[in-house]
């Protein structure tokens, strides 16, 4: 077993000021969110051009309840964001989309690994022909 920190189910592990951090939003994290923004699925949406893109109080905000949700402190979630410069926003966006987007489809993050999920594409023992035309 490593040291380093895993991901729980519905959570990311991102590198935050020099050390890996465990981030999850539960429903106690999207609610106190949408009590200071608004609703998480037009944060959501945002992020994919559907509505207005979430600002960077919204993203650090939310990047801050994911560290409260992975296990930190409020305030010691809340000094570590806020000793993030600026030139860390657009990390902290991806990092936020990807909290978001792992709270609302868990089972969507692959563990990785090196083997393949199926046979390789010129396997003699392809069960499908291709399709006429391809």
């Amino acid at each position: 077993m490593g040291i380093a920190a895993q991901a729980p189910r519905g959570g990311l592990v991102e590198e935050l000021a020099g050390s890996s951090r465990p981030l999850v939003l539960r429903n106690a994290e999207i609610e106190r969110f949408e009590d200071h923004h608004r609703g998480i699925f037009d944060v959501w949406d945002g992020f994919f051009g559907r509505s207005a893109k979430p600002t960077a109080r919204e993203v650090r905000d939310m990047v801050a309840l994911g560290l409260v949700g992975g296990g930190m402190l409020d305030a010691a979630a809340d000094g570590l964001v806020a000793g993030l410069g600026p030139d860390q926003n657009l990390f902290l966006y991806q990092i936020a989309q990807g909290l978001i987007g792992v709270a609302f489809m868990p089972d969507s993050v692959e563990g990785g690994g090196d083997e393949p999920d199926g046979p390789p594409e010129d396997d003699p023992e392809k069960k499908t022909d291709p399709a006429l035309g391809v």
